[in-house]
């Protein structure tokens, strides 16, 4: 026996196997799932079974399957006209004045994908994807083009809803996103890379994914993670069940160090929390978020032997709550532990802030919680989240919370900083320019602030003078509060 039959089946025995490597997108957002009685201003096609197969089930091809999903993704393409200076000496602009030298534009074009889910033309896509784009092209799987136009976008879930003028497109059925189970085979459809329109399939790796992809928006994140390919060009395409139902939106993937290619690493928006931000859009041109009105941190094993109860207890304790907050009117209180939100398990801030920003306002949520040891269900009718800062009377617009250890690890900041962390700061906040989600303040007007209530009684009409801790740094920001 020669030596390379030696090696290979020495490498055969170790069960290794040597595979060519293989290059992610790097990608740069009440949201309520509505239920079957529910209105949506979008006729969507919903099938909310659960994906079911047999122990002996055995699949041989999956092409009548995906034949008609590739019918309802296409390819997204968009443009923005940019401006530049034209670069020439100053001395030449003295001479001749700005006007002989007018600003040079250019043309950056972008790719990327989306799901068609009704019949008359919307269409399902990734905010990132049609972000500032002047036009927008859409492309069929059968070859017709059709300009677009944007309906409406959400930055912090990173969905957006473009619309062509069509009838009788071909659509996808909407699954139910909240019944995956990790080991779901799926299938990733999309544009990658601009080759034209591809397959690939995977399993549901992991669902309710945090990663910090749209931190600094202050977004709301919990993907539905995959092994099937994504790349650029992806963005905004469909990611199915085995049923050909589609179940996510194809968002964003991890990548190496340095790297650009897939790792097997993919993210997805799940389903249930697109098509309700799509119903937003559609009906009223925005995105309205529930309330609850509390500010807490994830229960640590510290604070659980404190309140008497199993260091693995999990769950987020309250730890101030405004008087005239939907949570207090309700009978909620300061250290009360919730635990679960309508039957779904809270085990930490940020599983609490998206379950709560994932219902509409006014909505009426059970509210299971741990008091005295004892547990309690509470039911609350939620406030609308733009309202919340108006309620608290500090920064309109602006949301803060004290800076606890979930925070602190979500933000990246140092273990002996104290101060009130900025978690959203809505769009049209007359403060939106100069405070942004993941900011610290350390102090007003020369007094530290730990609390709401300090922000309350510190802040004054007029200019005020914050003490601001961001990206490693500290820095004086003033602000004008209207009188």
């Amino acid at each position: 026996m020669n030596t390379r039959k030696l090696v290979s089946l020495f490498l055969a025995l170790l069960g290794v196997a040597i595979m060519p490597a293989c290059g992610a997108e790097k990608t740069t957002a009440d949201p309520a799932r509505k239920t079957a009685g529910d209105h949506h201003p979008v006729a969507l096609k919903i099938d909310p079974s659960a994906l079911v197969a047999g122990p002996n089930a055995r699949a041989t091809s999956y092409a009548d399957i995906i034949e008609p999903v590739q019918s309802a993704v296409v390819s997204v393409y968009s443009s923005k006209t940019t401006k530049q200076r034209a670069q020439v000496p100053d001395i030449f602009r003295q001479l001749y004045g700005n006007n002989a030298f007018p600003d040079q534009e250019s043309v950056e074009r972008g790719l990327g994908s989306g799901v068609i889910v009704s019949a008359d033309g919307y269409i399902l896509t990734n905010n990132h994807v049609v972000a500032e784009a002047d036009s927008l092209r859409v492309t069929l799987n059968d070859g017709r083009e059709f300009d677009a136009k944007v309906i409406g976008t959400d930055p912090k879930t990173d969905v957006a809803v473009i619309k062509v003028d069509a009838t009788n497109l071909p659509i996808l059925t909407l699954a139910d996103s909240d019944k995956l189970r990790v080991g779901d085979i799926v299938f990733a459809v999309g544009n990658p890379l601009g080759v034209g329109q591809t397959v690939t399939m995977g399993i549901i790796s992991a669902t309710g994914r945090q990663v910090g992809i749209l931190a600094e928006q202050g977004g709301y994140e919990s993907f539905i993670q995959t092994d099937a390919a994504i790349n650029q060009g992806n963005s905004g395409g469909a990611l199915v069940d085995a049923q050909g139902r589609l179940v996510g939106i194809n968002s964003a993937i991890l990548s190496g160090r340095g790297g650009t290619g897939n790792i097997g690493i993919g993210f997805a928006i799940p389903v249930n929390l697109a098509s309700s931000v799509l119903a937003s859009l559609v009906d009223t041109g925005s995105v309205s978020r529930g309330y609850l009105g509390i500010t807490g941190e994830t229960l640590t094993p510290e604070l659980a032997e404190a309140l008497a109860m199993p260091k693995d207890q999990k769950g987020v304790i309250i730890t101030n709550l405004p008087k005239e907050s939907p949570a207090a009117k309700a009978g909620l209180a300061r250290s009360d532990v919730i635990t679960a939100i309508d039957g779904k398990a809270v085990n930490t801030m940020q599983d609490l802030r998206f379950l709560i920003a994932a219902k509409a306002p006014g909505s009426s949520v059970e509210v299971r919680l741990l008091r005295d040891d004892k547990e309690r269900v509470i039911r609350v009718s939620l406030g609308t989240l733009d309202a919340s800062v108006t309620d608290r009377n500090v920064l309109r617009g602006v949301t803060l919370e004290p800076l606890g250890d979930d925070n602190r690890q979500r933000f990246s900041a140092p273990r002996d900083l104290s101060g009130l962390v900025i978690t959203e700061v809505a769009d049209d906040s007359p403060f939106a320019r100069r405070l942004v989600p993941g900011m610290v303040i350390v102090a007003i007007n020369r007094q530290p602030v730990n609390s709401i209530d300090d922000a309350q009684s510190l802040l004054r009409p007029g200019m005020n003078l914050l003490v601001i801790f961001s990206r490693g740094q500290f820095s004086h920001v003033a602000i004008n509060i209207a009188k």
